[in-house]
């Protein structure tokens, strides 16, 4: 049974951590890093403990 951590929202649905019954993620903890050296936006910003399913 996977345990929906309801401090991480999540609608990565691609990911394996990902909940399928709700949008939550259930890890305990998640990574958040970047691909840019100085990010500006949101969308710089990357969660690097995304596994494909």
């Amino acid at each position: 049974m996977e345990h929906a951590n309801h401090c991480i929202s999540c609608t990565v649905k691609s990911c394996a951590h990902h909940c399928q019954s709700t949008d939550y993620c259930s890890l305990d903890k998640i990574q958040v890093g970047t691909h840019e050296p100085h990010p500006a936006m949101d969308e710089c910003t990357d969660c690097q403990s995304f596994q494909k399913k």
